[in-house]
């Protein structure tokens, strides 16, 4: 809806990863490097650790939008809570050599693709994601796939993208085998307060932005600052807004306008209260002594916010309902 009412071509913050929003940022370049470096070895494992929504799978949507097609058969799995016979399944249909027998059966159907693959003039490259949730069983199974060699070549490579966590998983004495492969390794950070303003204005401009809506220059260090710089978190504010400017007809994204979406963003996805960000002002020392006047003013300044964005949801609703009674008669033969 609000992609119509500014003249956008695409909707600029949506969640699913797609290459052509790909920002590259300072760590997310230094990420691009580590992981065409890792390619050009054409062995052992790539790993790419951050936090969630840091952009970790769109970084990999950008990398094979940049791949040769005729050179790279690329197989992608996300992971759950696995066990390794599970995990040697998915990969065999994730290459579409099957997924039903033994693991004898399994094993010789992966390499036989792999093989085709290999005498194609292809590379197999393998991307698990989540790869935090894997137990060691499943982790080992990847290590031995590494081992299927022809002519001192190895027949797969893989990319294992996870949260920071699997950091502390690798460095188990039980995995001392799999660290040894690894070639290159990149911890995704999030962007800082100049990133966050430049990939915001990037977005919107891949999207067809012209200048509608407008933003206050303070717009953008308080998405900085609720959302930590994760891209994720960016879009789902930043979308947000957008619907929130378009329902009210603002031409114009204000600062009280993100103090008001992250509030209720946080109220409807988080615990429901306001974090340290968001809360109003504490009441000074010395109130309680004070009779609690100053809490029930505190109280009274709270209820008449909640009061105020209320009556702004309804608005907003009523408005959305009138423009989807506009488009049914725009719509309607």
């Amino acid at each position: 809806m609000f992609a119509e009412y500014y003249g956008f071509n695409a909707m600029p913050f949506q969640l699913t990863p797609d290459s052509r929003f790909f920002y590259s940022s300072s760590v997310h370049a230094r990420a691009i490097a580590h992981l065409i470096y890792g390619l050009s070895q054409q062995e052992g494992f790539i790993i790419v650790t951050g936090e969630v929504g840091a952009g970790k799978t769109t970084l990999v949507e950008r990398l094979w939008s940049q791949l040769d097609r005729a050179t790279y058969t690329i197989a992608r799995i996300v992971t759950s809570q696995v066990s390794g016979d599970d995990l040697l399944r998915l990969t065999a249909a994730a290459f579409g050599a099957g997924e039903g027998g033994d693991k004898a059966t399994l094993l010789r159907g992966i390499e036989s693709i792999l093989r085709d693959h290999r005498a194609a003039g292809r590379r197999a490259l393998l991307v698990v994601d989540e790869v935090q949730s894997l137990p060691f069983a499943g982790l080992e199974e990847l290590r031995m796939l590494s081992n299927i060699t022809e002519d001192g070549h190895a027949l797969l490579q893989t990319i294992l993208l996870g949260q920071p966590q699997f950091r502390r998983i690798l460095a188990s004495p039980d995995l001392e085998q799999l660290r040894q492969r690894v070639l290159a390794s990149f911890h995704l950070g999030p962007l800082n307060e100049d990133e966050t303003h430049a990939y915001i204005e990037f977005r919107l401009r891949a999207a067809g932005w012209a200048g509608n809506p407008s933003f206050e220059p303070e717009v953008f260090p308080l998405v900085f600052r609720h959302t930590g710089g994760i891209p994720r978190r960016i879009n789902r504010l930043c979308s947000r807004l957008l619907l929130y400017g378009a329902l009210e007809e603002r031409a114009e994204i204000s600062a009280a306008m993100v103090e008001t979406t992250a509030r209720e963003l946080l109220e409807d996805l988080g615990s429901g209260h306001p974090g340290p960000a968001m809360a109003g002002p504490a009441p000074p020392p010395g109130a309680a002594q004070a009779g609690g006047s100053l809490e029930l003013a505190h109280l009274s300044h709270r209820m008449d916010a909640l009061e105020h964005a209320l009556a702004r949801r309804e608005r907003v609703f009523q408005r959305f309902i009138e423009l989807l009674g506009t488009l049914s008669e725009v719509r309607r033969p």
